[in-house]
């Protein structure tokens, strides 16, 4: 008998409640037998979004003590933990930063069975980091069963590099990296944390500043490159979208001409006239996928320029989430099916990758 194939998620964030969505959207390219998502506490104030999710298809998987309590909130649990983790085939941690590597320590090195596990943004160590399109040839099958999906605006500093300074180039044409990210307060789901004023960042390392290009470096590094690249953030009150000032300065020389060709290229990469955050976020939410772009940048063309011929410059803005939905997707279907993972997902794909926004 074919062994079951079941995506577990846990987490019911603004990466966990999606993703549970797209993967009940993708049960037949997948071959999933089931989705199951865990939800930690029983509250009434979820109730709207488990049921909904749970007349979709998904299973509600609880802690056993805590069974009772969603019970008698209207809440039907299918499976405790323990019996979800016994039977999942890939394990997709959408916890708070910190969270999967305990999990890691605590569930997960003990689950010699399951094919792997993916982790949400900056969780480093937890795994070799991912973007979908970025470093899919360094993914080796039996090897990395714990995978890092790295963080939205990492995925756009990424591509950007890539595409304008790597791509069809040697890896010593980046000269140097440097962008400013511009992070919007909250997800519009959620009820904290925004604020009255601009916050700038702190430059919590000497050599990349934030994690985003810390990250970012780890990312090209298991191409084997070395990359210089500097990050600074500053959060704005904002609950549209994160946007990105970049600055590649590159060896060969480029005109602005081939810029736009080669962000119009990569598949991953859409292009606006827009230069204002909230017109971009409304077109995600009325054309895209669960209301999300699912590319890894939108770059804004009045806003690029190149000096002396060596020098990139412009704004871009990063899909809310969106793009570390795409590459969890890609990593599950590479977990599962290592040698026909794009083909699975290539309508899919497809479909939900914009060129222009």
């Amino acid at each position: 008998m074919t062994a079951k194939r079941v995506v577990h998620i846990i987490g019911t964030g603004t990466i966990g409640e999606p993703l549970i969505g797209l993967f009940l959207n993708l049960r037949e390219q997948l071959a999933l037998d089931a989705v199951t998502f865990h939800k930690n506490r029983p509250l009434l104030s979820d109730r709207a979004k488990v049921k909904n999710l749970i007349r979709r298809g998904a299973q509600l998987v609880v802690a056993a003590e805590t069974m009772r309590d969603f019970e008698k909130l209207g809440m039907q649990p299918t499976y405790d933990v323990q019996q979800a983790l016994e039977q999942a085939t890939v394990v997709i941690d959408c916890t708070p930063d910190g969270v999967a590597n305990q999990h890691k320590t605590a569930w997960f090195h003990q689950m010699p069975a399951t094919t792997g596990f993916l982790a949400q943004g900056s969780e480093t160590g937890f795994g070799k980091p991912y973007a979908c399109g970025i470093n899919d040839m360094a993914l080796v099958p039996g090897e990395d069963r714990f995978i890092q999906v790295v963080s939205c605006n990492t995925h756009n500093l990424a591509v950007l590099t890539d595409t304008l300074a790597l791509a069809d180039e040697a890896p010593d044409n980046l000269l140097e990296g440097r962008f400013v990210c511009m992070r919007r307060a909250s997800d519009i789901s959620q009820e904290k944390s925004f604020i009255a004023a601009p916050e700038a960042g702190k430059h919590t390392d000497p050599t990349f500043g934030t994690h985003h290009a810390q990250d970012a470096w780890r990312l090209f590094h298991t191409r084997g490159f070395d990359l210089n690249l500097f990050s600074s953030a500053i959060k704005l009150n904002t609950q549209y979208m994160h946007s990105i000032w970049f600055n590649l300065k590159v060896r060969r020389p480029v005109t602005l001409e081939e810029v736009i060709d080669k962000l119009t290229a990569n598949k991953y990469v859409a292009l606006t006239e827009k230069t204002m955050a909230n017109p971009i976020f409304s077109f995600g939410r009325d054309q895209g996928f669960f209301g999300r772009i699912l590319n890894q940048t939108v770059v804004s063309v009045p806003t690029l320029t190149v000096r002396d011929g060596h020098e990139i410059t412009g704004f871009c803005f990063t899909p809310q989430d969106g793009n570390a939905l795409l590459s969890s997707i890609a990593a599950t279907a590479w977990l599962m099916y290592p040698e026909t993972c794009a083909q699975r997902i290539h309508q899919f794909v497809e479909a939900c990758l914009f060129d222009e926004v």
